[in-house]
């Protein structure tokens, strides 16, 4: 009878160690933490020509600090322009002549899109257009031009 409650403990025990684990394991796949329901945000939109590999849930950083989330991309189908949709942190505000610069961490790492702010007045508001931008550097296109510069040398 002893070895039977033991058995049952030890199965009780398993069984809430893998709820915890998958929980753990779903917070940390969405970004999401315990008390970030009240984070306050706003959406950016910016239109690029390349986005390379950029990905949903890409950091937004600015000096290297992350201030949002790329939430959506999905393309124009009157520019064919990639179209990122950024959810930026409330705490943080942008100029209207802002750029928005899409770059590698080291050289093949993940790619993130890096703000820069300007010298305006006015700010950018939920729904608005960051209209400086500049599209990604594929490292294939580069490797291409070089060799057709190595070749006709």
């Amino acid at each position: 009878m002893k070895r039977l409650t033991i058995d049952f403990l030890v199965g009780v025990f398993v069984l809430l160690a893998i709820i915890c684990l998958g929980f753990l394991s779903i917070n940390v796949a969405t970004n999401s933490g315990f008390g970030n329901e009240a984070k306050q945000s706003y959406t950016l939109y910016a239109n690029f020509n390349n986005i390379g590999s950029l990905k949903v849930a890409a950091p937004v950083k600015v000096s290297g600090f992350v201030v949002g989330r790329v939430v959506n991309i999905s393309l124009d189908q009157h520019s064919y322009q990639a179209v990122v949709t950024m959810e930026i942190n409330d705490k943080y505000k942008f100029t209207t002549d802002s750029s928005a610069q899409i770059l590698t961490t080291g050289l093949l790492g993940e790619q993130y899109i890096a703000l820069q702010s300007g010298a305006d007045t006015e700010y950018l508001k939920n729904g608005d257009t960051i209209t400086i931008t500049s599209s990604a550097m594929v490292l294939e296109n580069l490797i291409g031009k070089f060799m057709t510069n190595m070749s006709s040398k």
